[in-house]
């Protein structure tokens, strides 16, 4: 079981919500709107995403990291380098 297994249905129903917020931008594209209305609405999907993405790393960290450190050995090594590698990209990001 992953992390995020409690709260797919609430990610999936996020995740649907950001799917429409795109599409909305496409047509905002075909629809030839202002150029700062459509960023506008780039930022929000951005925003959006990157609030799933903390809450998918945050239920990592709570369940599969503390799990491994529990466990101890290497696999508490490679799921921390893992998370911090995934950290690394969302601030790169």
């Amino acid at each position: 079981m992953h992390g995020y297994t409690s709260n797919k249905e609430d990610h999936l129903r996020r995740l649907r919500r950001i799917e429409g917020q795109v599409r909305g931008l496409q047509r905002m594209i075909e629809n030839d709107e202002y150029c700062i209305d459509v960023l506008t609405q780039i930022s929000a999907a951005t925003r959006a995403l990157q609030s799933v993405s903390l809450n998918l790393l945050d239920e990592h960290l709570k369940h599969c990291v503390s799990q491994a450190i529990t466990e101890g050995g290497t696999t508490a090594d490679e799921k921390i380098a893992e998370a911090t590698n995934a950290i690394a990209r969302l601030v790169r990001s």
